[in-house]
């Protein structure tokens, strides 16, 4: 009979989380996981698998948790535009929240990594994020909101590298009303 695991998993995974948030996938060490976990190796192993493993599933719990912002602003709002202002918003907030690592994860974990698993992860991610934002904008072309030849893909990709750059420019030490500063130009971009 196996012994009753020594730890809460829903803490460790969150410290993990933040592990890879701060450090980045590829500078997260192994050792430093399991110190910020407060368990040894073979316990990490046997509740998670691996590093990569625990990767996955630090992200995914960023998603549910730090990430899920996104998802709520797109589908909350009633118009393309209140939607991607709201978004740029609440990024602006989230980003540069002092209780945990600045800038968003799924941005900035995979900087510098050579690992083509976690490349392609974030990237699905980001590109799923970018997806979201040119369907909200479709639906307003549907409806008749925006202007039959508005570019929804390329406002899109705008958008989507504004959030990134906001993302960056918050673990370089940006403050919210920087970002906020930075949303409200990006709107003027809207059609």
């Amino acid at each position: 009979m196996g012994r009753a695991r020594a730890f809460d998993r829903d803490v460790a995974l969150n410290r993990a989380l933040e592990e890879f948030w701060r450090h980045g996938y590829e500078a997260t060490s192994v050792a430093g996981l399991t110190a910020a976990m407060g368990v040894n190796p073979p316990s990490l192993y046997a509740a998670f698998g691996d590093k990569r493993r625990l990767f996955g599933e630090a992200v995914r719990r960023y998603q549910e948790t730090h990430g899920a912002f996104a998802a709520r602003a797109l589908a909350g709002e009633p118009s393309a535009r209140a939607a991607v202002e709201r978004l740029l918003r609440e990024a602006a907030e989230v980003y540069t929240d002092p209780a945990h690592p600045p800038g968003c994860m799924v941005i900035s974990a995979g900087v510098n990594t050579s690992d083509p698993g976690v490349i392609e992860e974030l990237r699905a991610h980001r590109e799923a994020g970018k997806t979201a934002i040119r369907r909200r904008v479709e639906r307003d072309v549907e409806a008749g909101l925006l202007a039959p030849e508005t570019d929804a893909p390329a406002l899109a990709t705008f958008f989507a590298a504004v959030i990134q750059g906001m993302s960056t420019q918050a673990r370089d030490g940006a403050t919210r009303e920087d970002l906020d500063a930075v949303a409200a130009l990006a709107m003027r971009a809207w059609p």
